[in-house]
């Protein structure tokens, strides 16, 4: 199984290559994909490029590749199901999120799944204090708390713009095509 997966320092240099480009260097991991088929963090990451440059199927598909493999992969699951999320799909980031809710209570990605679900139903202020909490117990992944306090800036636009009335689109609606808007179906 160890010649399953690319090593520590393959993957390294691979995430220096995506790093150094604008749009992620899916070259490079299609070629250790083919070496290494059965790696979901390869998968993952192409998955990741793939929503990067638009081309939502094959990200979603690339994405849910990694799950199958490795249905355990945390981030894996949380990234994919925000991509659905984002893309309009909301019943399916929750069964794919599904499992996430079953974590340890003080796992940061099961509250900032409970944010997300609060934010589906237009919760603004309970989406507000568990993406607050989920920072607060983050010290794993920073990187993704700046993105969790973006979505925090919009919430709170959106909690005092559906103070002021009602909308034709639901307040959740219009955050989401600020975040992405292309469907994973076909």
């Amino acid at each position: 199984m160890a010649d399953a997966l690319a090593s520590d320092a393959e993957i390294a240099e691979l995430v220096q290559a995506i790093e150094s480009i604008d749009v992620g260097d899916d070259d490079k991991v299609g070629t250790l994909i083919r070496r290494y088929p059965e790696d979901p963090r390869l998968h993952f990451m192409q998955g990741s490029i793939l929503a990067g440059k638009g081309r939502a199927i094959e990200a979603h598909k690339a994405m849910s590749r990694a799950l199958e493999l490795a249905p355990a992969f945390a981030l894996a699951r949380y990234q994919l199901g925000f991509f659905e999320m984002t893309s309009g799909e909301p019943e399916r980031a929750l069964s794919t999120w599904g499992p996430l809710l079953a974590a340890q209570r003080d796992n940061y990605l099961r509250v900032f799944v409970e944010g997300m679900t609060h934010l589906i139903r237009d919760e603004f202020a309970e989406a507000i204090a568990r993406f607050e909490a989920g920072i607060a117990l983050n010290n794993e992944n920073i990187p993704m708390n700046n993105d969790i306090h973006l979505l925090i800036a919009e919430c709170r636009k959106l909690l005092e713009r559906s103070n002021g009335g009602d909308d034709e689109l639901s307040a959740t609606s219009l955050l989401l095509n600020r975040f992405g808007g292309s469907g994973t179906l076909q």
